[in-house]
């Protein structure tokens, strides 16, 4: 069953403001860091062990209907 995960992702200065909230469905950790990280280039793969603990720690819901993995919604500022 796959899930929405709702994951912040903060960088901080001097590259702040480069950080948001991803709203991505995944079937699993893995699968939502790999999405994230092939949908945004620009992401500063400095963070990416940060953006992993952000994955663990962040909210879930599930979802009834097998629907297609993707990055539902991203907000960077």
């Amino acid at each position: 069953m796959k899930s929405l995960f709702n994951v912040d992702h903060f960088v901080p200065f001097p590259q702040s403001e480069y950080g948001g909230l991803w709203c991505v469905i995944a079937e699993n950790d893995e699968e939502c860091f790999t999405l994230i990280s092939d949908y945004d280039d620009g992401l500063n793969s400095n963070y990416y062990s940060k953006l992993r603990e952000n994955i663990v720690k962040a909210p879930r819901f599930s979802i009834a209907d097998e629907v297609e993995s993707e990055v539902v919604a991203s907000f960077l500022t």
